[in-house]
């Protein structure tokens, strides 16, 4: 599975009618209605605002007033044929006074999303977990020298020490076995 490294904003015109893509990084789907909300703000004059997203099991999409599955379907598909998650992809469309017909309407909408994808832009999603292990002062040492590479999140010195930490998951540290508390994705 696959993410974005960074937001993208790319423009094509056909036919007269201007596409502009926005594909966004995203972790949940808060933030949503407020990027939508602020690109409408900011195209105001814009015909239609169609987008498709792809957050953990979670895929919806929008046609936005355009002939239904012409505009969000297409958007949609271009995420999964890229194998994309945490993603967020709008195109706002000015009509440019050529009718472009259902098929032309989804070619223009795939194209407007599949250009902004640039390979290069395209990551794998490393999977993350936390970690709680808990250990005697005597392990201390050996621990922080287990753990020099890894970033810990929390360090609690009482009878005994806890540490939290983070690893990726194709990184998990096999020592550390024995004074795991706790282990959970992020």
């Amino acid at each position: 599975m696959f993410t974005i490294k960074e937001n993208v904003k790319k423009e094509i015109i056909v036919n007269k009618s201007r596409f502009i893509t926005y594909i966004y990084k995203i972790d949940n789907e808060n933030n949503i209605n407020e990027i939508l909300n602020n690109l409408k703000k900011e195209y105001k004059d814009a015909t239609h605002y169609c987008f498709a997203y792809i957050v953990g099991n979670i895929k919806r999409f929008n046609d936005d007033g355009e002939p239904s599955h012409t505009a969000g379907m297409p958007i949609l598909n271009v995420l999964e044929s890229k194998n994309l998650n945490n993603v967020l992809a709008v195109v706002i469309r000015y009509f440019g006074g050529v009718k472009l017909g259902a098929g032309g309407l989804v070619r223009a909408y795939t194209n407007s999303v599949s250009e902004a994808l640039l390979d290069e832009n395209i990551i794998p999603i490393i999977k993350e977990y936390k970690i709680r292990i808990e250990f005697d002062y005597k392990d201390v040492n050996n621990i922080n020298y287990i753990l020099k590479d890894y970033k810990i999140t929390y360090k609690e010195f009482d009878e005994n020490i806890i540490y939290e930490f983070i690893y990726e998951e194709d990184k998990y540290p096999k020592e550390i076995d024995n004074f795991i508390i706790k282990k959970e994705s992020i």
